[in-house]
């Protein structure tokens, strides 16, 4: 499977952003999906993931409440909505997908990954 994400951006503040990965090549929804991010000089790190069932999401605690992962099945695509920004949320976020239905917080663990997207917000 082949992921592009896109969405990123600059926001002040409390604002908000929309992520999205679109999905091609094999069915999208055999696919347990994860959204990662690497700050500057920082490993990659588990933002929010969705078994390939849908029937369970997770957050990192730093985004609970602020964060919402989702996916279209029909689109081929999943999303991040992302709310109430922080700066310390600046980082390039990446969409990552891996065959199974468990869900992992380790980036090691995903076999496919998108390009990444910068997601930078200001104070």
């Amino acid at each position: 499977v082949q992921l592009q994400a896109s969405g990123g951006g600059l926001v002040q503040a409390g604002g908000s952003l929309r992520l999205s990965c679109t999905a091609s090549g094999r069915t999208f929804s055999t696919y347990t999906m994860g959204w990662f991010r690497q700050a500057p000089g920082k490993e990659r790190v588990f933002v929010a993931g969705i078994t390939r069932s849908d029937s369970s999401t997770t957050y990192a605690d730093s985004v609970k409440g602020r964060f919402t992962i989702s996916r279209d099945h029909a689109k081929k695509t999943l999303y991040l909505l992302m709310n109430n920004l922080k700066p310390e949320d600046t980082a390039v976020y990446y969409c990552a997908a891996r065959d199974g239905s468990f869900m992992y917080h380790s980036p090691t663990m995903y076999i496919y990954w998108g390009q990444g997207t910068q997601v930078t917000v200001s104070s």
